[in-house]
C-alpha cells in the first residue's frame, strides 16, 4: 500500500465529518492528486447502488463524487441498515450477509475487521491519498472494545486522525477537551489536531476558545469552518430538516405547488426528495410524527423504508392513512417511491419474515397491486422511459420483494435496461422486466422502485407540471434548477469555504502512509 491516509472523527454524531471528507476529497483532486472516501462502518438508511450491484451509504457515493469517482463498494465495506429499534441488517462488500439483534453485532463486528483492512489496502494500491470518515464518536468509551469505526480501525490501519468538533451545538471546548480526556492515551496519541465546524460569525471571536483548547489538550489547530450554507444543497444521509421545506425565492407571478411527505420511522434514501427541497416554486416539508397531513398539499409522497410492514402500522398508529385516503378520494396525486410503492397496493405478505417479524398487513388499497418479499434483493442502477411523456430516467433500485397486479398494466417506466449485474440473493432472475411501476386508471396514483427519478431534470419538470395543471398528462412546469450541476457546484463552493478556513497544507501534510504510529 502507497497511499497516504488521513482520518477524520468527531466530538459526537452529526458534527460535519461527511461533509468535511467529501470537501478534502475535492480539494485532493483540485491538486491533482487521485483521492479515495472511505468509512469503515456507517449506519444508514440512506444507500447508494454500484456499477456491479453492491450498496454502500450515500455519503460515501458523494464522497467519491467529490473525489471524481464512481461508488465502489470499497468506500464502505460494512453498511449497518436499521431495520427495527433493536435489529439492522448487515451488509459487508455491498451484500446483505446477515440481520442481527444491536447486542449480538457489537459482540463480534471485530470480526468484520479483515474485510475493513482489506478494502482499505486494495484502495491503498489505487490512489494517493485515502480520506477517511470516522463514525460516532471517540469519546464513545463504552463502544471501544471491538471497534472497527474509529480508534479501533485507526490503530489497526495506523492512521493519523484530525478531530472535528461542532460549536453549532455548543460547548465545543469541553466537547474537544473532555474527549481526550475520556481516551486512551495510546489512542488520544493517534490525534495529530483538531477543527471546528459550522461556526456562525466572526472567526476571530473564538481564537481565545481553540487557544484554551491548544492549551489544554496540546493539539494543534487546524482551523475554524463557518457555516456553509452551500452544504444544505448537498445530498442528505442521516437527517432530515423538519422545519423548513424549500428556501427558494418564488418567482413573480406564480404560486408554489405544495408537496409533503410523512416522516416514516425506518425512512429510506429520503434523499430523493432533495431535487424537490431545491426546486423554485416548489414548497417541500417533511410532516413528523404527530402531525397530520396538511389538505391543502398538491400532492403527498410516500418514500422508501427498511422495513415496509413496520412503516405501514406507525402510518395507521399516526392516523396518516386517514389523511391520505381523503386526499385520494378528493383527486389529490399520490406518489410512492419502494417500499411507499408497496403500501399503496392492496397487500404485502413476508412469509419468510424478510422485512422484519414474520407478518402480512393489509396495504392502504390505492393501487391494485400486492408485494410478496421475496428471498434476495434487487440492487441495482437502471435506465428507464416514462411511460407516459418517453423522456429517459437514470437511477437505481435497492429493495426487497416483488409487487405483481392489474395497475401494473398501466406502468410508470418502461424499462430500457440494468447498468451492472444489479441483484445480491436469490429470487429475482435476471432482471428481465419490461417495465416498472403501475398507476391507478386516471393516473392519479402511482408508484414504482425507481430511487433518483426527481435528480432527472425533464422528467421532474414533467412530474411537478402534471401537479399544475391537474392532469398526469400535461407540463407546464417550467424548471430553472439544473440539480446535478448544482450538486457539483455546491461541493465546489464547500471545498472553497473548507479551504480558506482551514491549513490545508498541514492538514494534508499531517497525512501518513498506512501502519504509522505516533
Amino acid at each position: 500500500m502507497t497511499a497516504r491516509a488521513l482520518m477524520i472523527q468527531g466530538t459526537g454524531s452529526d458534527v460535519g465529518k461527511s461533509m468535511l471528507v467529501a470537501a478534502l476529497c475535492r480539494l485532493a483532486r483540485q491538486q491533482g492528486l487521485s483521492v479515495a472516501p472511505f468509512k469503515p462502518q456507517n449506519m444508514s438508511n440512506n444507500a447508494a447502488v454500484c456499477a456491479d450491484g453492491g450498496e454502500i451509504g450515500r455519503a460515501q457515493a458523494l464522497q467519491a463524487l467529490a473525489a471524481g469517482l464512481a461508488p465502489s463498494v470499497d468506500f464502505n465495506p460494512v453498511l449497518l441498515k436499521p431495520q427495527s429499534d433493536r435489529t439492522a441488517q448487515i451488509v459487508v462488500h455491498g451484500v446483505p450477509v446477515n440481520t442481527l439483534d444491536a447486542s449480538d453485532y457489537m459482540g463480534s463486528r471485530d470480526s468484520l475487521l479483515p474485510q475493513v483492512l482489506e478494502s482499505f489496502t486494495r484502495l491503498g494500491e489505487q490512489h494517493d491519498l485515502i480520506i477517511v470518515e470516522g463514525a460516532g464518536s471517540p469519546a464513545e468509551i463504552n463502544l471501544r472494545e471491538r471497534d472497527i469505526a474509529n480508534m479501533g480501525f485507526a490503530r489497526s490501519a495506523g492512521v493519523p486522525v484530525c478531530l472535528l468538533g461542532d460549536i453549532d451545538r455548543g460547548g465545543v471546548i469541553a466537547a474537544v477537551v473532555g474527549t481526550q480526556s475520556v481516551m486512551d492515551p495510546e489512542d488520544a496519541a493517534y490525534i495529530t489536531g483538531f477543527a471546528i465546524n459550522k461556526f456562525r460569525g466572526d472567526p476571530s471571536l473564538f481564537v481565545d476558545g481553540y487557544k484554551a483548547i491548544e492549551q489544554k489538550t496540546g493539539w494543534p489547530c487546524y482551523g475554524v469552518i463557518p457555516w456553509l450554507a452551500a452544504s444544505a444543497r448537498l445530498p442528505a444521509e442521516d437527517g432530515v430538516s423538519l422545519e423548513s421545506g424549500s428556501e427558494q425565492p418564488i418567482a413573480q407571478g406564480t404560486t408554489r405547488l405544495k408537496i409533503v411527505a410523512p416522516m416514516l420511522s425506518r425512512l429510506a434514501n429520503f434523499d430523493d426528495a432533495d431535487p424537490l427541497r431545491q426546486e423554485p416554486n416548489v414548497d417541500f416539508r417533511f410532516v413528523p410524527p404527530g402531525q397530520p397531513l396538511p389538505r391543502d398539499a398538491d400532492a403527498i409522497i410516500l418514500f422508501g423504508t427498511k422495513s415496509t410492514l413496520g412503516d405501514l402500522a406507525f402510518l395507521r398508529a399516526q392516523g396518516w392513512h386517514h389523511d391520505i385516503l381523503a386526499h385520494a378520494r378528493a383527486g389529490g396525486r399520490v406518489l410512492g417511491l419502494c417500499g411507499g410503492y408497496q403500501m399503496l397496493g392492496r397487500r404485502v405478505d413476508d412469509p419468510l419474515g424478510l422485512d422484519g417479524e414474520l407478518a402480512s398487513a393489509e396495504g392502504l388499497g390505492l393501487l391494485s397491486v400486492s408485494t410478496q418479499m421475496t428471498q434476495g434483493k434487487a440492487v441495482r442502477e437502471v435506465s428507464v422511459r416514462c411511460a407516459h411523456s418517453a423522456l429517459p430516467v437514470t437511477g437505481y433500485e435497492i429493495h426487497t420483494g416483488e409487487t405483481s397486479g392489474p395497475d401494473t398494466q398501466r406502468p410508470m417506466f418502461s424499462v430500457e435496461g440494468f447498468v451492472g449485474e444489479g441483484f445480491t440473493g436469490e429470487g429475482f432472475g435476471d432482471g428481465g422486466k419490461s417495465s416498472d411501476g403501475a398507476r391507478s386508471l386516471d393516473g392519479r396514483i402511482e408508484g414504482c422502485y425507481v430511487h433518483g427519478l426527481f435528480a432527472n431534470d425533464a422528467y421532474r419538470a414533467h412530474w411537478l407540471g402534471s401537479l399544475r395543471t391537474g392532469s398526469p398528462q400535461n407540463d407546464r412546469f417550467v424548471s430553472q434548477l439544473s440539480y446535478n450541476v448544482s450538486v457539483e457546484a455546491a461541493l465546489d463552493e464547500v471545498a472553497a469555504g473548507v479551504a480558506k478556513a482551514l491549513d490545508i497544507e498541514r492538514l494534508f501534510g499531517a497525512a501518513k502512509p498506512a501502519g504509522w504510529t505516533p
